[in-house]
């Protein structure tokens, strides 16, 4: 992990998107320009993100941030990107739940300007939990932290994720329901299940994800809760911190209706992932933070709502994120930074844990 090289997040080239944001911004408003343009190292493999600061007269110097659409010709994580929908979302949080979202200022939908859809949002300060290397190594601000000042960090965490699943209407999230039939989280899991057959489109399929996907059916949950707003990547590295509570909320591109358990597994889960890879190192990682056990009696404490089946939802969210490393991994195969080994569950970063969970013994003595 610290050895393997950083796959390419982007075929882009910066001085040209520069130019043309300037002369975008420009005709959205007279006489404005983008100064201090810059790619943070830390851009995701998803939707490319630019920071730059917006100079004009009136408003004075902001700092901005800039959500892009993939470039197609960069083998994406995804196979679509629907900026409109993440900008309506972000838009629908802010409004109805008064969370910390990114104010967003312009959506685009012409790709002319950049070559593809994107929206401008301000940018907040702040810090965020480092994915590379991952928080839960020493040496990094919330590693370093006190057991109180994470715990504070964890409750506020809880707090947001359940602020969002009571405060938005799920009328008024419709637009979020996934296409399909069935039940709100038979179409999610049905998605994920489309998903992965493009992952694998002529590439070696796996037989772990596949075996994820038929250990899900036998954990189906009998009565599946109301579908609400999801977050969709609710995970602490998605979050600017102000000290130790939450001052914007980002990545919106996996929002859905779906039960409130997705969420919350995708929320534990994450975390363990990292954990898992710090002690698989030889560190002892930080096991006292965001366990499984405390999380849900927490989260029901704010919502009145027991989180139920978590074995399913944890599983689910460890199959999702398996996709997801498996879709990167043949990525780094395509620019010729990888080949593809002879048992192809081995690009998953995490098949060891996926497949404890597929049967059935991951959560033994684990919080």
């Amino acid at each position: 992990m610290a050895s393997s090289p950083r796959p390419r997040t982007s075929t882009r080239d910066p001085e040209e998107i520069t130019r043309r944001l300037t002369a975008w911004l420009d005709r959205k408003l007279p006489g404005a320009r983008a100064v201090h343009v810059t790619v943070p190292d830390s851009n995701g493999m998803s939707s490319e993100t630019l920071l730059f600061d917006l100079d004009h007269p009136r408003p004075p110097l902001r700092s901005c941030a800039l959500r892009l659409a993939a470039d197609p010709a960069a083998y994406t994580v995804f196979p679509v990107y629907d900026m409109p929908r993440q900008y309506r979302t972000m838009r629908l949080a802010a409004e109805r739940t008064g969370l910390p979202v990114p104010r967003v200022l312009w959506l685009e939908e012409d790709p002319g300007p950049l070559g593809a859809p994107f929206f401008v949002m301000e940018r907040v300060a702040g810090r965020v939990p480092p994915d590379v290397m991952p928080y839960t190594y020493a040496g990094n601000w919330l590693h370093d932290a006190t057991d109180d000042e994470r715990a504070r960090l964890e409750e506020e965490t809880l707090r947001l994720l359940a602020r969002l699943h009571d405060g938005v209407p799920a009328a008024e999230a419709g637009f979020l329901a996934l296409p399909g039939e069935g039940s709100p989280l038979r179409r999610h899991v049905e998605a994920q299940r489309a998903y992965y057959a493009w992952v694998v489109d002529g590439r070696p399929p796996s037989p772990l994800i596949e075996s994820a996907f038929a250990r899900l059916e036998t954990l189906w949950p009998k009565e599946e809760t109301d579908p609400v707003l999801n977050w969709g990547d609710a995970r602490i590295g998605n979050i600017v911190y102000d000290g130790f509570t939450p001052a914007a909320v980002l990545d919106w591109e996996m929002a859905a209706l779906a039960p409130r358990e997705v969420d919350l597994g995708w929320t534990i889960y994450l975390h363990r992932f990292f954990q898992d890879l710090t002690e698989g190192f030889g560190q002892r990682g930080l096991p006292g933070f965001l366990r499984r056990d405390r999380v849900e009696a927490r989260y029901a404490d704010l919502t009145g709502r027991t989180p139920c089946d978590m074995e399913f939802y944890t599983l689910y969210a460890a199959l999702r994120h398996a996709v997801v490393m498996l879709r990167i991994a043949y990525r780094q195969v395509h620019f010729g930074e990888a080949a593809v080994p002879a048992d192809p569950d081995t690009l998953i970063l995490h098949h060891g844990s996926l497949r404890a969970m597929v049967q059935g013994r991951y959560w033994t003595g684990v919080g």
